[in-house]
C-alpha cells in the first residue's frame, strides 16, 4: 500500500491493477523531502579583500532570503525532493549574482571608462547571462505562470477514504 508521500509508480499501479479506474499518469515520482538551507558561506566564501567580502556578505543574505521565499512554495506546490536541492540552490545563487551585478551597474553605470575608452560594463553581460539561466530554473521548477499551467501538483493517494479498505 502506498502512503501519501510515496505513491506507487505508474508501472506498478498498472501491473497490480487499478480498481479505482482512475487515470494513471506516466511521470517520475520523486520522494518528497524537506530541503535544508545550504551553508551559503561555502558558496560565497570569505575573502581578504574588503570589497569582495562585502559583496559576498550581501550575496549570502540575498540567496538566503530567496531560499526562504521559494522553498516553502515548492514543497507544497511542486512536491520537490532531495534530488532538486542543487537546482533550487543554483536558482538562489543566480538571484544573488543578478543582485550583485545590478548593484555594480547602479554604482558604475552601463558604460565605464577603460584603457581603450568608454566600454560596456561587464556586469551587464554577466547579469544577462544569469537572467537567461534564471529563466531556465524558473521554468524547470514551475515558478512562472506558464510553467505552472503545464505541470500538475503532486497527487496524494489517500487510500483511507476508500470504502473497500
Amino acid at each position: 500500500m502506498a502512503d501519501r508521500y510515496r505513491p506507487k509508480p505508474a508501472i506498478q499501479r498498472a501491473r497490480e491493477g487499478n480498481p479505482s479506474k482512475g487515470s494513471i499518469t506516466e511521470r517520475v515520482v520523486v520522494p518528497r523531502a524537506i530541503l535544508a538551507e545550504p551553508n551559503w558561506v561555502e558558496v560565497f566564501r570569505f575573502s581578504t579583500d574588503p570589497a569582495v567580502e562585502s559583496a559576498n556578505v550581501r550575496c549570502r543574505d540575498v540567496a538566503s532570503q530567496e531560499w526562504r521565499r521559494i522553498v516553502p512554495v515548492l514543497e507544497v506546490a511542486a512536491g520537490i525532493g532531495e534530488v532538486d536541492h542543487t537546482t533550487v540552490k543554483d536558482l538562489c545563487v543566480c538571484v544573488a549574482r543578478i543582485d550583485q551585478a545590478e548593484r555594480d551597474l547602479s554604482e558604475r553605470g552601463l558604460m565605464v571608462t577603460a584603457e581603450r575608452g568608454t566600454v560596456k560594463n561587464g556586469a551587464a553581460t554577466i547579469a544577462g547571462q544569469y537572467r537567461t539561466q534564471l529563466a531556465r530554473y524558473i521554468r524547470e521548477l514551475g515558478l512562472s505562470p506558464s510553467s505552472r499551467a503545464a505541470i500538475s501538483p503532486p497527487e496524494f493517494d489517500d487510500d483511507d477514504d476508500d470504502i473497500f479498505d
